[in-house]
């Protein structure tokens, strides 16, 4: 393998005999994978999509491009990645070269030629020399989203947490549905008790208590939206930023360039952690590197990472902290672990995001993050779902090959032979070696994941705009 350094604005690296271009997303969900190398870059056709799964600095882009990094494959087999070593940059294929450039000031590069395998991982550990590695160990989570989802009670995480005794779960994390509002962290009228006292019983099991946030958007309806409006993120105009629709409407943005947000941030974060939670999934936090009219102007790299910083002040090194809709290169060194793809879904394809099919696409394409962070692919499922049993297992060989594991069916839906299959899954961890882009060994067995990610190895959602 071959590589060199340098440190600018921009950097250009000539290629030639490509067979295809490695377009990475901006964030989790953003589509990631091997397109052909001449293929002008198709952006999600509806607007309101667009939001949520696309970076808005580019997602009406032509030109092939991604974040963060660009890789080309040779007509030899050989592969020449350009990469930056901090966040805030975007790479492109343009007349025959890699051409990287930051947003704003300079910054490193690294450019790497070589086998597929050895490049990636060598940048993975590039990323990780520069911004720091967080987490490392194997994680086995219980979490209510893809059982419970917003319907989610008091009730219901105390029968689960009955049921899950003798299984090997290190955590168990209360997922969306426990708040008041998006934006108004505080337990609504199903948890009765609070969250100190769920803590309490989760931590009595031996196991860490998890919990899920949206820290960076808010409702317009939420107290905070209407009570704190200062917080809230604007445009020129200075109406509210959409960072996205979801919950039945828009969501908005907060400004966290704001001392007073990141105040509260910290104060919101210090006060869950001593209610007895150290393990955070935060969510939807690309917003904080949305476009807007910042009170404390900065780069969007800037701001998304000192607000993440300031939660990490606030829970201490020894709190597991989960990015999810997160931009990738910027989490590294601040969280332990990030979401590699979109919602996994108990179907293959529905025609939403949240679906295997698309999940599992994005997330074998950034199985290299390893070691600079741990890569979550989402949930693998044990109970009758629409998946086939063969894509089931292949759920669970990726998430062996991650080490990140985590499930959310409830014991109590789970036939005998599903749970005997759970807490298989769960018990000894399978030695893995990447073979090949698409193949691994799992244990005694060889896993080729390219007839489960089908012939075109590319994100549906990637779309005209019509």
């Amino acid at each position: 393998m071959t590589g060199g350094h340098t440190t600018g604005r921009s950097h250009e690296v000539p290629v030639s005999n490509l067979v295809s271009f490695f377009q990475h997303g901006w964030h989790s969900w953003c589509a990631t994978g091997w397109v052909a190398p001449g293929e002008p870059r198709r952006p999600i056709g509806d607007e309101r999509d667009r939001l949520g799964h696309d970076d808005p600095l580019h997602a009406l882009d032509d030109l092939p491009g991604g974040s963060g990094l660009g890789a080309v494959e040779h007509e030899d087999g050989t592969v020449t990645l350009l990469g930056a070593l901090r966040g805030g940059a975007w790479v492109r294929l343009e007349d025959g070269a890699l051409v990287g450039e930051y947003e704003d000031g300079t910054g490193p590069w690294v450019t790497l030629t070589g086998s597929e395998q050895e490049v990636f991982d060598q940048y993975a550990r590039r990323l990780a020399q520069h911004l720091g590695r967080r987490g490392g160990n194997p994680v086995r989570l219980w979490a209510s989203w893809y059982s419970y989802y917003e319907d989610v009670t008091e009730t219901l995480m105390h029968e689960t947490l009955d049921g899950l005794d003798g299984l090997d779960l290190d955590i168990i994390q209360l997922d969306d549905g426990w708040e008041r509002a998006i934006g108004d962290w505080t337990p609504n009228d199903e948890f009765p008790s609070g969250l100190a006292d769920l803590a309490d019983r989760i931590r009595a099991t031996g196991r860490r208590a998890g919990l899920w946030l949206a820290p960076f958007i808010a409702m317009p309806d939420s107290r905070i939206a209407q009570d704190r409006p200062g917080l809230i993120l604007r445009d020129d105009a200075g109406d509210p930023v959409v960072a996205g629709i979801n919950w039945g409407g828009p969501y908005w943005a907060l400004d966290v360039t704001r001392e007073e947000t990141l105040d509260y941030l910290a104060e919101l974060f210090s006060d869950l952690h001593e209610a007895g939670y150290d393990f955070f999934k935060l969510d939807f936090i690309y917003a904080a590197g949305f476009p807007g009219h910042h009170a404390n102007p900065m780069s969007r790299s800037d701001a998304y990472r000192s607000a993440c910083l300031r939660i990490r002040e606030a829970v201490g090194d020894a709190t597991y902290l989960l990015a999810c809709g997160a931009p990738i290169i910027e989490s590294i060194g601040v969280f332990d672990g990030i979401r590699i793809g979109p919602d996994v879904g108990p179907v293959w394809d529905d025609g939403t995001y949240a679906a295997a099919g698309r999940s599992m696409i994005t997330a074998m394409h950034r199985l290299w993050l390893r070691p600079a962070i741990d890569p979550d692919p989402d949930v693998v499922f044990f109970r009758n779902t629409d998946l086939s049993a063969d894509t089931r297992l292949h759920l669970q060989d990726m998430a062996h090959v991650a080490g990140f594991l985590g499930t959310s069916d409830p014991p109590a839906w789970l036939l005998d032979d599903q749970r005997t299959a759970l807490a298989s899954a769960f018990g000894a961890w399978p030695e893995t070696r990447q073979l090949s882009r698409y193949r691994w060994q799992v244990a005694d067995r060889v896993v080729d994941f390219e007839p489960v990610l089908g012939a075109d190895h590319r994100e549906p959602q990637w779309k005209s705009v019509s």
